[in-house]
């Protein structure tokens, strides 16, 4: 199908547009959360894995981890047995642990390496109990007057990363896709919210960017308006006056200390929006909310 002149020229300019980010970012590692909308629409899954291949094909160095909150939810429902969470957590007893690992590291991690794998990329799908990857320790949440158990079971966080495996992975032809699951030194595994393991994988690796994936546009001010190009001190300033608020805050706070750790940037994007990885990493417009670290030279740059 041949294109008209009007046509021709806007295909060429985002082509053109794409070429210095391809330039600066050649060779180096893009961490991405993937979840939300874009896990559970077929058209929207589609696309992801479509520029999760792309990116490999151009030099990036591509590593995906998933969540799959609601595909646990759905299974439990199944075998008659009842989510409850505390503070925004699923309580994760013996018997939830073993669903969460069929689905997170068997279903979910699966099905996303097939879809990367259809496009002609090539994923490997890993756990954090993969090689060592993850080690976990136990979650545990403040007591309060009203409810000094707070056990919710094997709900953990991150106590350590060891890269080798996806860093072997990621230098060469392969695609890391990674369940956030971790071994505590009790031998037990342990369910890790994957935006925090994103943003500590992303860290260990020195990643040039991460990526969440989200449900909204980004970060917005009180007027429903986009910010982007925030810097440290700018998103400190929006914790404090209020702006950043409720389920936003802690996707925030993870990009934050991310930057703060030595990953480049951090974009919140909006998940339902098709092919909004690419439309993030390659346009100077972007499709959600970049949050920066220190310039370097030469780096191309979004205003905010």
């Amino acid at each position: 199908m041949s294109h008209s002149p009007s046509e021709a020229a806007e295909v060429a300019r985002v082509l053109t547009e794409a070429l210095p980010y391809i330039q600066r970012f050649r060779g180096r590692t893009i961490v991405v959360k993937f979840g939300g909308n874009a896990m559970v629409d077929e058209q929207l899954k589609r696309s992801f894995a479509r520029d999760i291949v792309l990116m490999k094909l151009v030099g990036f160095r591509p590593v995906v981890v998933h969540g799959g909150g609601p595909q646990i939810g759905s299974l439990l429902q199944r075998i008659g047995k009842e989510s409850r969470f505390v503070d925004g957590m699923r309580v994760t007893d013996n018997e939830t642990m073993d669903v969460v690992e069929m689905v997170l590291g068997g279903l979910v991690n699966k099905e996303i390496v097939q879809l990367i794998n259809s496009q002609g990329g090539r994923a490997v799908g890993l756990s954090g109990k993969d090689g060592g990857l993850i080690r976990a320790r136990k979650l545990t949440l403040a007591d309060s007057d009203s409810d000094p158990a707070r056990d919710i079971g094997q709900v953990g966080e991150v106590a350590a990363i060891d890269p080798g495996l996806v860093d072997m992975l990621d230098s060469g032809a392969f695609i890391p896709v990674i369940a956030p699951i971790g071994v505590g030194d009790d031998g037990r595994s342990y369910n890790i919210n994957a935006d925090l393991v994103a943003g500590r994988l992303a860290e260990v690796l020195q990643a040039e960017k991460l990526i969440l994936l989200t449900n909204t546009a980004g970060l917005l001010d009180s007027d429903g308006e986009l910010l982007t190009g925030l810097d440290a001190a700018r998103v400190q300033a929006l914790i404090g006056d209020g702006t950043i608020h409720g389920g936003m805050l802690p996707k925030i706070r993870c990009a934050l200390e991310a930057v703060q750790n030595g990953v480049q940037a951090a974009h919140i994007i909006d998940g339902r929006v098709t092919h909004a990885v690419l439309l993030e990493l390659f346009t100077d417009s972007g499709v959600g909310t970049l949050i920066q670290g220190p310039p370097r030279c030469g780096e191309p740059r979004r205003s905010g």
